[in-house]
């Protein structure tokens, strides 16, 4: 089994390729294959954000293995104004789901209920096959409900210290 710890900057060249859903790119912990079918383990650092198309590990061996975004089922989501294309965003969030964020459209895991509420809020929906690589967020460190003290939720914003002045 190839066996992989970490990340690395990108080279021109790699050795391995491994293709992977989104889901699949958001575990630390991971048993999956090569597009050549080689045994991998992926043993990443917890916490960090989910892989990116196109980048790099680094194997234990020395080889370099990329990292491919699968093509998955999306609904792509578009509407006739700005304003109901931020409304759709806001409700999505709302739902805490996974959105990739384009010029003029959205995408998101296909799913019924709420391609059925996108259609109530009067957006279009069109059933495509693309990778999905959506928004990591703006604060890192995963999705939760911070409990202002608590030391496992407390950390510092990447974006902003909200309060703070220069």
């Amino acid at each position: 089994m190839l066996v992989i710890r970490q990340r690395t900057t990108p080279p021109p060249t790699w050795d391995a390729e491994l293709e992977l859903n989104y889901d699949a790119r958001s575990k630390s912990r991971l048993r999956c294959f090569s597009t050549a079918g080689e045994d991998i383990g992926l043993f990443l650092e917890r916490g960090q954000p989910p892989l990116r198309d196109g980048e790099c590990l680094l194997a234990e061996d020395g080889r370099i293995v990329r990292v491919k975004a699968r093509p998955e089922q999306l609904l792509h989501v578009t509407c006739t104004s700005a304003f109901e294309l931020t409304r759709a965003a806001y409700h999505l969030g709302n739902r805490h789901v996974a959105l990739q964020i384009g010029d003029g459209w959205l995408r998101l895991l296909d799913d019924y209920v709420l391609k059925d509420m996108l259609t109530q809020l009067g957006a279009r929906t069109e059933a495509i096959e693309a990778p999905f690589q959506p928004e990591h967020g703006a604060y890192g460190g995963g999705h939760h409900h911070s409990h202002a003290g608590d030391a496992e939720f407390s950390y510092a914003p990447l974006l902003h210290q909200f309060g703070s002045r220069p």
